[in-house]
């Protein structure tokens, strides 16, 4: 059961990582275009993308990819609640209906 716990919850912080590039990209285009945030907004989407990738394919070694991909759907539920915080963007019924249905999939798979 702890292997499980760690396989699942290194795939919910992989795919938490992989929401931050969102965030830098929405960073940076609210930035002037080539100015040094904006630069730095696009320096910080594709360092956290280098990490990603590596982790990405670390977990693949241990996990089935459909495994893998069933969690994909966490980065959206992340960038919804990160922008939410971050931005000061709306969440509307539909995101939230759209989250708990992401997220009883995966407990419902994960429950086997």
């Amino acid at each position: 059961m702890k292997s499980k716990l760690a396989t699942y919850s290194s795939l919910i912080g992989i795919n938490l990582l992989y929401a931050c590039v969102t965030l830098f990209t929405k960073y940076a285009s609210q930035q002037e275009f080539m100015s040094f945030a904006y630069c730095l907004g696009l320096a910080g989407a594709i360092g956290v993308m280098g990490a990603y990738a590596i982790g990405w394919q670390q977990i693949l070694k241990r996990v089935e990819l459909s495994t893998a991909y069933m969690f994909k759907g966490t980065s959206l539920v992340f960038v919804m609640l990160l922008a939410w915080m971050l931005f000061g963007e709306q969440i509307t019924l539909y995101n939230l209906l759209g989250s708990c249905v992401i997220i009883a999939g995966i407990a419902l798979y994960a429950k086997e």
